[in-house]
């Protein structure tokens, strides 16, 4: 079962870290709450979603970006299978 909380949103944004991409958020009126520019490998956030809508943002563009797990350490690869392994319900 998914938890909306910061702390869950922190293991996301770690996730995120250790892949080739930057998280930053920031304003904006992007139609999904996320834009994704693949070339530079930046993911901007709309700083002003709840922490669920955040959550899920990060949720659905960890299930579009190229991530190998090999790269990642044990504790997010684990949340990255268990994320990629389950779809969000709203």
């Amino acid at each position: 079962m998914l938890r909306y909380s910061n702390h869950f949103l922190a293991k996301l944004e770690d996730l995120i870290s250790e892949t080739d991409y930057i998280l930053r958020y920031e304003k904006g009126n992007f139609k999904p709450g996320y834009c994704i520019l693949n070339e530079r490998k930046i993911i901007i956030v709309n700083k002003y979603y709840p922490v669920d809508g955040k959550i899920n943002c990060l949720l659905e563009i960890i299930k579009i970006i190229n991530i190998n797990p090999k790269d990642l350490s044990e504790k997010n690869r684990k949340l990255y299978y268990e994320q990629t392994q389950t779809e969000v319900k709203v």
